[in-house]
């Protein structure tokens, strides 16, 4: 049974969902030592204008620093609002988008006191529509070097280019709004992915998977 590991991520690029397209159980860190600018509370979308990062804001941690599982979602700046906006600008135009909508709104209705129980619950619901099914087990505790997993915890990362930090993705371009301007834009939010390809995101996560 493969295993594999990877940090929790909001709505995570599609890097990250070919491992939970690829693995049996897929366990996600809850105990690391939370980093900010990282997909941990960030996401990148398609907008007229290029890839748009959307950011969740944290509440300061007491401590030097503070697990994952213990960071809080912080209501500064009606981020919600923002991001939901910021979705129907970017997709209205997009195949599925309508589609989908009012089940995604929710997630932005409520209110999630902890950054991993969000990102959980939309990795589950997002699994869902694609038909995805891994096992997606939390962690209960830290392991530096856990033993007969692979480890994608840090090599999944903003700032680490995907072509050198995993030789296991290669991303297969596909339908996007803005693409006869923007051009494609590899490895955006599974976001971007569902709601441009809908049932037909599978098949992008597989053959964006490198055979060997």
């Amino acid at each position: 049974m493969s295993q594999v590991i990877l940090s929790s991520a909001y709505l995570a690029p599609v890097e990250y969902y070919t491992k939970l397209f690829a693995y049996d159980t897929v366990y996600v860190e809850g105990f690391d030592s939370y980093m900010k600018q990282t997909y941990r509370n960030r996401c990148l979308i398609a907008s007229a204008g290029g890839p748009q990062a959307l950011t969740i804001p944290t509440e300061k941690s007491e401590g030097a620093k503070c697990l994952m599982k213990d960071i809080r979602i912080s209501d500064h700046g009606n981020w919600r609002h923002v991001h939901w906006n910021a979705f129907v600008a970017a997709y209205k135009h997009s195949p599925f988008f309508d589609y989908y909508a009012d089940e995604f709104h929710r997630f932005y209705e409520k209110r999630y006191e902890f950054l991993y129980e969000f990102n959980m619950e939309l990795c589950h619901w997002m699994c869902e529509q694609i038909d995805l099914q891994p096992v997606l087990q939390p962690t209960e505790d830290y392991v530096a070097e856990p033993n007969g997993i692979d480890d994608y915890r840090e090599r999944i990362h903003p700032k680490r280019a995907y072509a050198e930090a995993d030789t296991d993705f290669s991303p297969v371009p596909y339908y996007q709004v803005f693409d006869a301007k923007t051009g494609f834009l590899p490895n955006l939010s599974i976001a971007d992915l569902l709601f441009n390809m809908g049932p037909e995101s599978l098949l992008v996560l597989r053959d964006s998977i490198v055979r060997r």
